[in-house]
């Protein structure tokens, strides 16, 4: 059978784009859909632009695994690309005794994922790197740091287009029906609605990944993990940025928790905190700037909550509830649905920024690409 395209993929985010590189590199035609009038408005739009070393994740888990090549194949393509990027380091910081045990735990997790050039620091050396900084000992992560993450979704665009697959916005994946002779049979809404034929079917759509999946005939509900929609809010800074390096307190239950930056402009951020939500609500609060200035003075104890001012907020795709144990990235292909040809994606989160370009990879693999 002749199909209008080899490959179609649902969601035009950091994963999804990167997705239709990785299948594109391969020599397929390679349709991406997005529902939005621009690519990267959802998830990868709304975080924190960090490139994560790869510390937190369990051992031989898809994030600690992906976190790790994902990092080194983004500092590449970056740097060949001439995406802009600073790879300024990471403290991981214990503000009292008590905090010293749960970050030597970080260091043990992170060197049995690979992760490069990780140093023990006391206070006093933390506060030599950086003197603003309350911190009873800390560890140090060179390979962190922070990027343009819509320059890199365009030059994700770019190479589709330039191996002739096609990016559509304002494309709404509407369902999918399996073929006969195989492959699928794909309607797309919009203005422009059409239906197009696909050999394969990748969905990447990060908050609809629910939605889609279910929108697949012949997909099994039990199949579909349940979703969470997890918001986390940022406040800005005004003025001078107090670090140069990303500072993260230990994470808290269910996320790394409210950590500061300093992005590619020179302000500093900080956030998100987390929330979890029903709706895609994307409102800051002015009132938590108090919440956030406690929470930042155990690191930081100069603060001034009048230099906190609301800036954004972002929506995790997240697969586990509060207080649930949380799950690693799910990759289901025909083993889990038992559809031929078909890979569907859940719970693509953070680290999914950072391990986009190993997740793409790992997908077009998995489909026998």
């Amino acid at each position: 059978m002749t199909f209008d395209f080899d490959a179609t993929v649902v969601g035009a985010g950091a994963v999804g784009l990167a997705c239709g590189r990785a299948l594109s590199k391969r020599g397929l035609t390679v349709l991406v859909l997005e529902r939005e009038p621009h690519i990267g408005q959802g998830v990868s739009s709304r975080n924190s632009e960090v490139i994560h070393g790869g510390l937190y994740y369990p051992s031989g888990s898809l994030k600690a695994r992906f976190c790790v090549e994902g990092r080194r194949r983004l500092y590449a393509f970056l740097e060949s690309r001439k995406i802009e990027h600073w790879k300024c380091g990471k403290l991981v910081v214990a503000t009292e005794e008590a905090e010293v045990e749960r970050i030597e735990a970080i260091f043990q997790q992170a060197t049995t994922n690979d992760v490069e050039g990780l140093e023990h620091l006391t206070g006093a050396q933390a506060r030599a790197l950086e003197p603003a900084l309350n911190a009873h000992a800390a560890i140090l992560s060179p390979e962190s740091g922070v990027f343009d993450s819509h320059g890199y979704m365009l030059a994700l665009q770019g190479e589709i287009e330039d191996a002739g697959g096609s990016v559509v916005v304002s494309a709404p994946f509407e369902g999918a029906e399996s073929l006969a002779a195989g492959g699928f049979s794909i309607r797309v809404g919009g203005e422009g609605a059409m239906t197009v034929t696909s050999r394969l079917l990748v969905t990447a759509p990060g908050l609809q990944a629910q939605a889609v999946a279910a929108r697949i005939e012949g997909y099994p509900a039990g199949d579909i993990p349940q979703g969470h929609f997890g918001k986390g809010v940022y406040f800005r800074l005004t003025g001078a940025a107090p670090f140069d390096r990303l500072i993260y307190p230990p994470p808290i239950p269910g996320a790394l928790g409210t950590h500061y930056r300093k992005d590619l402009g020179g302000q500093g951020v900080f956030g998100p905190d987390l929330a979890y939500v029903e709706s895609e609500d994307y409102s800051v609060d002015p009132a938590k700037a108090e919440e956030f200035a406690r929470y930042i003075r155990r690191f930081w104890p100069g603060v001034e909550v009048e230099r906190l001012t609301p800036d954004y907020a972002g929506i995790r795709p997240k697969l586990h509830g509060p207080g649930e144990v949380q799950p690693d990235f799910q990759l289901h292909g025909r083993e889990h649905h038992g559809i031929e040809g078909l890979m569907a994606l859940f719970g693509i989160e953070s680290p999914g920024l950072t391990s986009s370009l190993a997740i793409g990879e790992a997908v077009a693999e998995r489909l026998g690409e």
